[in-house]
């Protein structure tokens, strides 16, 4: 009888959840957040993030939407497309009492596509060997669904920076071994 799958686990880094471990399994595309990028990220969002509404695409192991909920967003919305990402990602939730998370099973753009709420922050961190940012960034790019100076966290190859829809820019931009990363504002 095979063995089932040892989890792994990454620390939340700041909050009311801080230093505690969330499990994960591993997935095809799946690249949790580093602890260093992370903290860079919500070092940038620290006057921001208090109260509110985050959109944490391609959610994965979670740890950048339990992150927000962490550190005191009203309400965060997990998009994964993996049934058994979204099963381990519920356990986390309710091992936290993660109340104001929502984890929804899907396509990220298929949630874009029937999107009904604006958003103050967004994460977006997709599989690497994917076209799915470009897409993702052009829908977004044609909605109204971003708030006036909603900020917007993408997390992309390296050597590959992706093209910011019209009226967006990169505010932050950094690297981390193979990972570019930034944050973008829009003018909503």
């Amino acid at each position: 009888m095979a063995r089932a799958a040892k989890p792994s686990t990454l620390r939340l880094v700041a909050g009311k959840w801080r230093g505690r471990k969330i499990e994960f399994f591993e997935a095809e595309g799946l690249r949790p957040t580093s602890d260093r990028i992370r903290e860079t990220l919500f070092n940038w969002l620290q006057d921001s993030i208090r109260g509110a509404h985050c959109l944490d695409l391609f959610s994965g192991s979670g740890a950048l939407g339990l992150e927000a909920a962490s550190r005191g967003a009203e309400m965060v919305v997990m998009v994964e497309s993996n049934p058994a990402t979204v099963r381990q990602l519920q356990t986390q939730v309710a091992r936290l009492g993660a109340e104001e998370v929502t984890i929804w099973q899907g396509s990220a753009l298929d949630y874009l596509a029937h999107l009904d709420h604006r958003f103050d922050l967004l994460f977006l961190d997709p599989p690497f060997n994917s076209h799915l940012l470009d897409s993702t960034l052009s829908m977004l790019g044609d909605s109204d669904s971003l708030k006036p100076q909603s900020r917007i966290y993408i997390e992309f190859p390296r050597r590959n920076p992706p093209q910011l829809p019209s009226g967006w820019q990169f505010e932050k931009l950094k690297t981390a071994g193979e990972v570019g990363y930034g944050l973008a504002a829009a003018d909503a």
